[in-house]
């Protein structure tokens, strides 16, 4: 049985995670809950105690303090009861050699004891029914994130655990396994998923949790952690359709600046300032820029290099 928090299932809790190595804390006292069907993003810079948690979560690697309830149960000592319940997807997945994309799911399958159908329905779901017969060896990289996410699907599982999926890919094919992971979603699967990538992060997730330096710093859905930063919408316009003076003159305008022909200002409440540009049939040339999930993460773990 699932945790009840309300009128929504918790497949999902953890408190007070933490794990250290030589004496160094890479996950440190983290919390958060994660609903049934709920897309759930742990997002977060290079470091920051992604994988180690999700490790922590699946049963993988045992924690030093806190607790952690997955489909009601602790997955740690190694729960084999939870084992076909969920599915889990590593950062290198391992496949067995010489055999195709078919083959691989039917052995998988057979492992956990999924009937046959299941095979040709999750090459379907993941855009692999035309390379069903390609050895995995033989196949794209993004053919093989697919595979790899579709073989921890073959039992059917509950709660999907994904470990930066998309790393590596080109764009186009991780937009493509965007519409897989949204296609998996629709089907009602929970999904916790890691990733550094921050615009997929905002295309995809209920409910984010960012992570630096081993705690979490955030946590809300990506709108509800955008509005929170309270930061004016940018606009700006060329200097021949308004000089900075005038721009200066406009309701509610904030930190004029002109540069490359083109003037920037911002606004907290850009209604009025709209208003006024239409009225002077300029606001056709405006462009508008609001603040979005990257300028969350940069104003919280910073522009510095991560290793």
């Amino acid at each position: 049985m699932m945790e009840e928090t309300g009128d929504a299932a918790v497949a999902v809790a953890v408190q007070g995670l933490s794990k250290a190595y030589g004496g160094k804390k890479v996950v440190d006292d983290v919390s958060f809950t994660v609903h049934e069907g709920e897309f759930f993003g742990l997002l977060g810079p290079n470091g920051a105690g992604k994988t180690t948690t999700l490790e922590m979560i699946e049963g993988l690697r045992r924690s030093d303090s806190g607790s952690v309830s997955l489909l009601g149960s602790s997955p740690w000592p190694r729960n084999t009861a939870l084992l076909t319940r969920i599915g889990v997807q590593l950062q290198s997945s391992a496949f067995f050699e010489r055999l195709t994309a078919r083959e691989q799911l039917s052995t998988f399958g057979a492992l956990y004891g999924a009937g046959v159908g299941r095979t040709d329905e999750l090459l379907a779901l993941v855009g692999l029914t035309d390379h069903a017969g390609v050895r995995e060896d033989k196949l794209s990289g993004g053919q093989r994130q697919r595979l790899s996410i579709a073989c921890a699907l073959v039992h059917d599982p509950e709660v999907l655990f994904l470990d930066e999926p998309t790393a590596s890919l080109d764009p186009q094919a991780r937009r493509n396994l965007w519409d897989v992971l949204r296609g998996i979603k629709e089907q009602g699967k929970t999904i916790v998923y890691t990733t550094h990538y921050i615009e997929e992060a905002e295309r995809l997730c209920d409910r984010i949790a960012i992570l630096d330096g081993g705690r979490v710093i955030a946590m809300d859905t990506p709108s509800e952690l955008v509005s929170a930063l309270g930061r004016p919408t940018s606009m700006e316009l060329p200097v021949s359709v308004i000089g900075p003076d005038d721009v200066r003159g406009l309701p509610g305008v904030e930190e004029v600046t002109e540069e490359d022909g083109r003037v920037r200002f911002s606004a907290a409440d850009p209604g009025p300032l709209m208003r006024a540009l239409t009225e002077r049939g300029i606001a056709g040339s405006l462009q508008i820029r609001a603040a979005s999930l990257e300028d969350v993460f940069l104003e919280l773990t910073g522009r510095e290099y991560r290793s």
